[in-house]
């Protein structure tokens, strides 16, 4: 924790002044929690002890996982010298982060925010098997209890083996800080700094940064106080996801239609999720989205947005997760009417987009250069009244599902440009019930294709090998459960096939077929951000280098 320097500090409220406070400076190989009792085992197993600097000079602090790869704590715990800014990038100082499963990882870069104590630091090597701690999105009123835990000293310990807890109420709030006060004779020590403050649900509210440290082992004896500041990290959770989705390492990023607009969210390596953001807010109003497609290429995630006028819009999700905005796809590759549903998918640079409009499915590309094509019927005369598509790119031939009359017919476009004749898929695979959403992804040599018929209530997988043969149509319920699916999607990510569906019961499922062919059991999808049920789903791979 932050500590009193010898001198005497003023207190404006709670507010000890900077000027009286250092960084959680400790003498060499004196890593020190918390005044109150040693936590349960595996309570608390995000809480990391950080151990900043060499032998020489050498500092504790702690911090908190918010995922595999990042920590939370406070950014004074980085600054070389009381006060400092503490810039972005490589630690000026070697900081070794201890999980609790007793692994030691090097922090490889920190990011600090301007405006508050805390920092979000990058481990070199992701944590396996330690979840995250779970964030709130509010801050606790005033007269709320909360715990505290770190690996501070206590009242008799200088270096504990595990973290310890306290029990502290909230006496007041502003727009970055909490005012806290110790129930009982608990206090934050020396080495608390950054730890976790925790709500009843155990939800991270925010980062302890400075206290009086009363009853704390070393403290002046005369020193009884225990209030402390910590600052608020509950409006913090788009700025966390902001560095979390721009971690190196395979992501897939989900676009979930949900009231009237569309919302991002990104499906991390470890298996966790970022919370929801309005697409509109990011690239533009079109004044309502229905449904959407997305797609992942060179780090980069291209979405294609039909509004609720029968628009269809394209903008770019770059790899730093800025946004382009809108631009209308209809001004460049033709005007289409009645549009109800868009896929999309990438051979190399360009962007293949396939549009169901007045029944028909119309292929367009976009180029590396940004230059649209226009748009080309390529059902007519062959599948009529087409009510969905899927795309999946493998081997660098676009390969087209269309459903017609509760079947799906299947055709390819080979790198030349030509396009072969439509196939009754059911033919290949087996029947089943009148098909209502389907998606596509290609991984390696096959072409996984997902469907939901009879009005969703039944779901079914099959793979298109690239000598053309078919796996039959294998039901899911296995896998999903039952469920009643509204819209389903594929990607492929890392070798692997993920699946996920919205349901009529408003959950997002998600599940993993592995390489070896065995699926995962389905989780549901913390739909943080989301304003309203679910819709129209879509997932793509992303690449961050």
């Amino acid at each position: 924790m932050s500590v009193l320097r010898p001198r005497p500090a003023r207190m404006t409220g709670l507010l000890v002044t900077t000027t009286a406070l250092t960084a959680g400076l400790v003498n060499a190989g004196t890593a020190q929690a918390v005044t109150g009792p040693e936590s349960p085992a595996g309570r608390h197993s995000s809480v990391v002890k950080l151990n900043i600097g060499d032998e020489a000079n050498s500092r504790a602090c702690t911090g908190t996982l918010v995922d595999a790869s990042w920590v939370l704590t406070a950014a004074s715990c980085f600054a070389t010298t009381p006060g400092q800014t503490v810039p972005a990038g490589k630690p000026a100082l070697k900081t070794i982060a201890t999980l609790s499963d007793d692994k030691a990882v090097e922090v490889a870069e920190i990011a600090p925010r301007t405006d508050r104590d805390v920092v979000l630091a990058r481990l070199a090597t992701p944590a396996t098997g330690l979840t995250g701690v779970k964030r709130a999105t509010t801050a606790p009123a005033a007269g709320t209890d909360t715990t505290a835990a770190g690996f501070g000293r206590t009242k008799t310990e200088w270096v504990p083996a595990k973290p310890h807890t306290g029990a502290f109420t909230v006496t007041a709030a502003d727009a970055t800080t909490l005012s806290i006060t110790g129930k009982g004779t608990d206090a934050l020590c020396k080495g608390d700094t950054g730890g976790p403050l925790l709500n009843a649900a155990g939800e991270l509210v925010a980062i302890n940064s400075r206290s009086w440290q009363g009853g704390c082992l070393g403290t002046n004896p005369t020193e009884t106080r225990t209030g402390a500041v910590s600052a608020r990290v509950d409006d913090l959770r788009e700025w966390i996801d902001g560095y979390r989705s721009r971690a190196p390492g395979w992501k897939t990023q989900a676009l979930v239609q949900s009231g009237s607009s569309l919302y991002q969210g990104v499906r991390m390596p470890d298996g966790s999720w970022t919370d929801f953001t309005d697409v509109q807010a990011k690239a533009g109003s079109l004044n309502g989205i229905r449904s959407s497609a997305a797609v992942g290429m060179n780090g980069d995630t291209h979405v294609l947005a039909i509004s609720n006028s029968g628009g269809l819009f394209h903008t770019v999700r770059k790899q730093d997760g800025t946004w382009g905005t809108f631009g209308d796809v209809f001004s460049q590759a033709a005007t289409l009417g009645n549009l109800t549903q868009v896929s999309a998918t990438n051979t190399g640079w360009d962007l293949h987009v396939i549009a169901v409009a007045d029944g028909k499915a119309f292929h367009t590309v976009r180029t590396a250069d940004g230059q649209w094509s226009k748009f080309k019927d390529i059902s007519s005369g062959s599948v009529g009244n087409v009510t969905a598509a899927a795309t999946a790119s493998v081997r660098g031939e676009l390969q087209v599902a269309l459903v017609s009359g509760g079947k799906a017919y299947h055709s390819i476009r080979q790198t030349n440009g030509n396009w072969l004749g439509w196939g009754n898929v059911a033919q290949a695979a087996g029947n089943t019930g009148p098909i209502t959403a389907i998606s596509a992804a290609g991984s390696g040599d096959e072409a996984h294709f997902v469907i939901a018929t009879d009005n969703g209530a039944r779901q079914y997988h099959t793979i298109r090998n690239f000598n053309g043969t078919w796996a039959p149509f294998g039901e899911l319920k296995d896998v999903l459960g039952t469920v009643t699916a509204k819209s389903v999607s594929a990607a492929a990510v890392n070798g692997e096939v993920q699946v996920a569906v919205t349901t009529a019961d408003g959950k997002v499922l998600h599940t993993t077929r592995h390489a070896d062919r065995t699926w995962d059991s389905p989780t549901p999808v913390a739909l943080q951000g989301l304003p309203a049920a679910p819709g129209h789903l879509a997932m793509t791979p992303t690449w961050n280098g």
